[in-house]
């Protein structure tokens, strides 16, 4: 398999718990990753992502006073080339299946409930990377 490299990986983290939010980030430096946004909702995420233009974002359900469903949406509406298509993976303590289906219809690369492990960040950042051919050609070695 070829090796990813982490360090060159630009990720944004939505998370409204300060605790949570801190948690991820640091389980994404153990990753590798250097270059990690982060904003406590989806309004100023949805800000951040067309400023910094992240490769992938881990974004949380339930927020105020724009939660994860409604960021996603606003993402793949968004009339910015190449932001439309950012990779999203929902990271949140609901599994309900009316949400489960909303994310999946609206293209969410991943849906991770918390609480998340090392090796479950590092394997779900693994399969968007080496499954997104523009990723794939930018991140990884041949």
């Amino acid at each position: 398999m070829s090796k990813i490299h982490y360090d060159r990986l630009k990720i944004l983290v939505i998370e409204d718990e300060d605790f949570t939010r801190n948690l991820i980030c640091r389980l994404l430096r153990e990753v590798g990753v250097r270059f990690i946004g982060e904003c406590a909702n989806g309004k100023d995420g949805l800000m951040e992502l067309v400023r910094a233009r992240p490769h992938l974002v881990f974004c949380d359900v339930h927020m105020e006073p724009m939660n994860g469903l409604q960021f996603l949406k606003g993402v793949r509406n968004i009339k910015v080339k190449g932001v439309d298509q950012t990779a999203i993976v929902f990271l949140t303590a609901d599994s309900n299946t009316d949400t489960v289906i909303f994310a999946k219809e609206h293209g969410v690369v991943g849906y991770l409930i918390k609480p998340v492990s090392l090796k479950q960040m590092r394997d779900r950042i693994d399969f968007v990377v080496t499954n997104t051919p523009i990723l794939a050609a930018e991140l990884m070695e041949p």
